[in-house]
């Protein structure tokens, strides 16, 4: 319990400290005997979107080559993480909208591996606002995104853990997710620091960051770009990358 205090002492220190633009807040947090780090994105101030492939098709890949890009446009990469499932090409698993275009459509049927491990769910990206969707109350809704990426499983539906976690489960990886605060202000990026199970993660957005959505991104690309914590992960290729930038100083 000391350590979930003084770990939530240090994440809102460093965020009511941040500058109102221009700033993602991240610390390092321990819950449960786990070890992770979260970051906080303001939707409402921060310039946070996603990328995967450059203007000639080839896809990002790593941090380094998005901020080797976004440098010849004037900008500069303030945080990033992986940012949902991908074929061996780099393309999107389900659904995925880069502005405002979508490149694949909706995938709402069970499959194989974790993303067919329904509910999944849609992390999108609007005007001054950022939301996690289980995936059949996202295709009820139609909410307009200028960004969206589908990943599975949801880790929390509604305030809820996703059916099919188990308290003890065997099944441990270092994860990363997101999870949005219900009125669309608030994005929690976390990242595992070591392995925790699909139960452990989720508990860590439903009863810490207490947010009433979250969707798990991945368990084996899980990658963090983030300055403020001295991680700047490298790795295998990724896909689709959610980041924040800022104009180069």
């Amino acid at each position: 319990m000391r350590h979930l205090l003084s770990g939530l002492a240090l994440l809102i220190t460093t965020l009511a400290s941040a500058p109102q633009a221009g700033a993602v807040g991240c610390q390092p947090l321990d819950h449960d005997g786990n070890r992770y780090i979260v970051c906080e994105v303001d939707a409402t101030e921060e310039d946070m979107r996603l990328f995967r492939s450059d203007s000639s098709g080839t896809p990002y890949g790593h941090f380094s080559t998005l901020k080797t890009e976004l440098a010849r446009d004037g900008r500069d990469l303030e945080f990033a993480m992986n940012a949902g499932m991908y074929h061996e090409d780099r393309s999107p698993v389900g659904l995925y909208v880069e502005d405002g275009r979508e490149d694949m459509r909706v995938i709402s049927s069970p499959g194989p591996g974790n993303f067919g491990l329904l509910p999944n769910g849609i992390f999108c990206i609007g005007k001054d606002w950022a939301r996690v969707y289980e995936t059949r109350d996202f295709l009820t809704r139609q909410p307009q995104c200028r960004f969206a990426t589908q990943s599975g499983p949801m880790l929390v539906i509604d305030g809820a853990l996703h059916p099919r976690f188990l308290p003890d489960s065997t099944s441990r990886y270092i994860r990363n997710g997101v999870g949005t605060s219900a009125d669309g202000r608030r994005t929690f990026f976390a990242i595992s620091q070591n392995t925790v199970t699909f139960h452990e993660f989720a508990r860590l957005f439903r009863d810490v960051l207490k947010v009433p959505n979250a969707l798990f991104l991945d368990g084996n690309i899980s990658r963090l770009y983030a300055p403020q914590v001295g991680r700047a992960d490298l790795g295998r290729r990724m896909g689709p990358i959610v980041a924040v930038t800022v104009p180069a100083r």
